[in-house]
């Protein structure tokens, strides 16, 4: 099983941050669809994927979810960084989306580690940079396509290399805030324009510049 010492920044920390970590760090199992953050919660520390992914996503008044960002090996969770350094509430919900492996950093050991160790800040800085993007990028995506553009691209970002997304229609209606049955009619296009063919819990890519003309094209249903 991964340790967090094994990942970077961390296997770069001095003796004693290294045992500072040892001493202080928990993991956590976590199965798929297991809820970890609500929204309003405490933060206690940060917390880091050694495998697996997390998903960090808002919750409308009418139900409907929308991801804002998924969390990779190796990578932290930047809302939480904020809400630790910051002394605010934990302001989304945050979920499993595969068997997952977290380590927790209590939030006195994090500020130590921060505060001593270059490579700490460093990743810090990094994290806040790289999220500032992701979300300008979720932004402009729903901005300007209309969401059968944002579904090619979930298509076309997400889906492994021989072309396959294992994604069930009802998890893409959460990515993208809408409903599962919009998502179905959206699909079902898709595949009456052979794009793409699909199976349970699963999509594959039949045509990747049909897609990318999609969504390069005119604008489409709004769904």
């Amino acid at each position: 099983m991964p340790t967090l010492e094994d990942c970077n920044p961390f296997c770069q920390l001095s003796a004693a941050g290294r045992a500072r970590l040892r001493e202080a760090q928990v993991s956590r199992h976590c199965a798929s669809a297991t809820p970890l953050l609500v929204k309003g919660q405490r933060v206690s520390g940060a917390y880091f994927v050694l495998e697996g992914r997390l998903r960090v996503f808002s919750l409308a008044p009418n139900g409907n979810e929308a991801t804002l960002y998924y969390i990779d090996p190796g990578e932290t969770c930047v809302f939480a960084l904020n809400s630790l350094f910051n002394d605010l509430l934990y302001p989304a919900w945050v979920q499993a989306v595969d068997t997952t492996t977290i380590a927790l950093l209590p939030g006195p050991l994090f500020h130590h580690l921060f505060a001593g160790e270059a490579v700490i800040r460093d990743l810090t800085v990094r994290t806040l940079s790289t999220l500032v993007f992701r979300l300008m990028a979720e932004l402009e995506e729903v901005h300007s396509y209309k969401l059968n553009q944002r579904l090619a691209n979930l298509l076309l970002v997400h889906a492994s290399g021989n072309g396959e997304l294992r994604m069930t229609q009802q998890q893409m209606a959460c990515h993208l805030g809408t409903s599962r049955e919009v998502v179905a009619r959206l699909i079902g296009e898709l595949v009456g324009a052979g794009l793409i063919e699909t199976g349970r819990g699963r999509s594959l890519i039949r045509d990747a510049r049909g897609l990318a003309a999609l969504i390069n094209g005119p604008a489409g249903s709004a769904g």
